[in-house]
Parts: structure tokens; sequence; C-alpha cells
């Protein structure tokens, strides 16, 4: 038991379910502790299971190298089977899918949308560097869009903010992957990543432009009037992070990193309290 709680990685799962949370209240405001609470209990729930299966995934794949690398965890290290490992996965894709279809048909179809991607990422796309910079992205993006959906009903107001939320983090998502793999150019030798194609600095110039249409789309619900302008308060700030993040993200790619990291942290709680105001 011990091994596939391990294997699961559970404060990651929390980190998931706390996103959606966050994505809930983001769309639904109040009515995110009132009645959709339920709806938004069970996407958080399915968000974990999804994690959970995600990370056991990765581990399936990456066993051979995780004997030199990460010699300790749980499949190198005999505390799980290969075969409990790959019911572990099966099994909480499967839960996942429970969850979502008892949320709602738009909750369940990103669900199997997003283990479809998962499953193609390790397979294949891990290695070609950009498709599955992209596709990390995505997932990053798709916790605020799942928590959009989970409480769709007529409406439209609530999935325009996620949606806003999530592309945000794609794009950030996106600057902060090709900044990695800058970082780690020299390492990469198995790995088609964008600078090892096009060069460190065309793919700096890649990363800061994903950062700037993360600023850009950060400027969005003031006009559109999806949020109230406590949002701009703490805003501005996030944007100036990306912003910096976008100037040295071919220079000091790891300083890069960190910032946007802390400018997405920001701009989640501009969002919280753009909602809640």
């Amino acid at each position: 038991m011990a091994g596939l709680l391990q294997l699961a990685r559970p404060i990651n799962c929390v980190m998931s379910a706390l996103g959606v949370g966050i994505g809930g209240v983001v769309a639904a405001r109040s009515g995110a502790w009132g009645e959709f609470a339920g709806p938004l209990a069970l996407a958080g729930a399915a968000a974990a299971s999804f994690t959970a299966g995600g990370n056991a995934l990765n581990d399936l794949y990456d066993r051979e190298t995780d004997r030199v690398n990460h010699p300790d965890r749980p499949l190198p290290s005999g505390s799980v089977t290969l075969r409990e490992a790959r019911a572990f996965t099966a099994a909480a894709f499967v839960v996942t899918a429970v969850l979502a279809a008892l949320v709602n048909v738009f909750a369940f179809a990103v669900v199997i949308l997003n283990i479809a991607l998962m499953v193609l990422y390790e397979a294949a796309l891990k290695a070609q560097g950009a498709p599955g910079n992209l596709v990390i992205a995505y997932l990053v993006g798709s916790l605020f869009l799942f928590a959009g959906v989970s409480v769709f009903r007529s409406s439209t107001a609530p999935l325009v903010r996620t949606s806003l939320l999530a592309a945000l983090a794609f794009f950030t998502t996106v600057g902060r992957e090709i900044t990695k793999d800058i970082q780690d150019v020299r390492g990469d030798v198995d790995r088609r990543t964008l600078p090892r194609r096009i060069g460190i600095r065309p793919a700096g110039w890649a990363a800061a432009l994903s950062f700037l249409v993360g600023v850009l789309l950060s400027l969005a619900p003031l006009p559109l009037h999806v949020l109230s302008v406590a949002y701009a308060a703490l805003v501005i700030p996030a944007d100036g992070m990306f912003i910096y993040a976008a100037l040295h993200s071919a220079a000091n790619p790891a300083r890069s990193q960190r910032v946007a990291k802390y400018g997405m942290i920001v701009a989640l709680a501009a969002f919280l309290a753009g909602a809640l105001a």
C-alpha cells in the first residue's frame, strides 16, 4: 500500500484538486460553496485520481531510466510490481472517468481527452520536445477549464472566466517548459527539444512570445467585465513577473522559470480576488 501511495504522489494529487477548487471559485464565485459544491467536489476528486494515474503511467514508462536516476521509486525499488502499477494506473483512470461522468457530459469529455493525451505524451510525445510541451501546457490549463465545465448550466460567464485562466496557464506553461528545455539543453541528448532543434536564442524568443501572449490574455477580463477591478491590482505585478521571465528566458533560464512560477501564483490570486470582490 505504501508503494502505491508513493506511486500516486499524493501531494501532486492534492495540488490538482486545489487547482480545480480555485477554478471553481473563479467560475461560480460564492456558488462554489453553495449549489455547485457537490459537482466541484467530484471534479476535484477526479483531478486527483487523474494525477495519480498520470504519475503511475509516468513511472511505468520511465522505469528503466529510474533504475539509475531514481532507484528509490516504487518500481525500481521493487515495492510495487509491474503488474500492480499497470492495474493501479488503469483503476485510477477508470475512477477519474466515473467521477467526471457523475458531474456532467462535458466534464466526462474533458477527462477522456486528457487521458488520451496523457497516454500519447508518455508513449510518444515526451521525447519530441515541443509537442510534449504543448500537451503538458494544455493539461495544466485544463484543470481550470474542467472546473468551468463542471459548473456549467446555461450562463457562459463561468466558462469565459475559467477559459481565460486556462489560456493564461497554457501560454505561461509553454514558456516555462521551453525555458526548462533551454536550461537542460546539454543533457537532453535523447530528446528533440526546441532548443536542440532551432538553437537556444530562437527558442528563447519562442518562450518570450509565449509569456507575452499570457500577459496580453491577462488583460482580457478587464474590457470583458468578467472580473472586478480587484483583479487589476494583482494582475499587474503578475504581468511584471511574466515580462521579466520573457526577457531572461534564454540568458538565465533557471531564474526565468522560477519567476514565471511565482507570476502564475500571483495571477491565480488575481483571478480569485476578481471573482470574489
